[in-house]
């Protein structure tokens, strides 16, 4: 047994474009992931606008958990798209269901609250990925 087993890229039937746009989501993944673990406060402040005056060290400390998850997840998302491209419809089927309840969370009742009515730049971009990701989940499943 090896870390990686081989190749899956010949099994995949679905269309390419689905794949690689499934590449691009890791990239996009990593990149704010590499945000929320680098910056000092995590991008809080200077990316989201987000007021740290109460409970600033705790918003830093959970910024930068969440981009550990991200950044493993969006490693997980490139190995997928570049290696084992027979999972790239459960990869995106997994991320419209991560993005969706995302969408809940920032623009249902958690979120008005927690944002003070505030909402930074990455909730309209999930909100807009919610529909994005289901077309390129239906092109992997559609048969090249």
């Amino acid at each position: 047994m090896t870390l990686l087993p081989p190749s899956t890229n010949e099994a995949y039937r679905g269309m390419k474009l689905a794949a690689w746009a499934l590449t691009v989501l890791a990239a996009a993944t990593i990149i704010p992931a590499l945000i929320h673990i680098g910056l000092p406060d995590g991008g809080a402040v200077v990316i989201a606008g987000l007021d740290l005056s109460q409970g600033g060290a705790t918003i830093i400390s959970l910024f930068a958990w969440a981009g550990t998850t991200q950044l493993v997840w969006g490693l997980m998302l490139l190995a997928i798209s570049l290696r084992y491209r027979s999972l790239v419809p459960l990869a995106l089927a997994l991320l419209v269901i991560e993005r969706a309840v995302h969408t809940w969370n920032m623009w249902g009742p958690k979120g008005a609250h927690l944002t003070g009515g505030h909402h930074p730049p990455e909730v309209w971009v999930t909100l807009g990925s919610v529909p994005v990701l289901a077309i390129l989940l239906a092109l992997s499943l559609r048969r090249a």
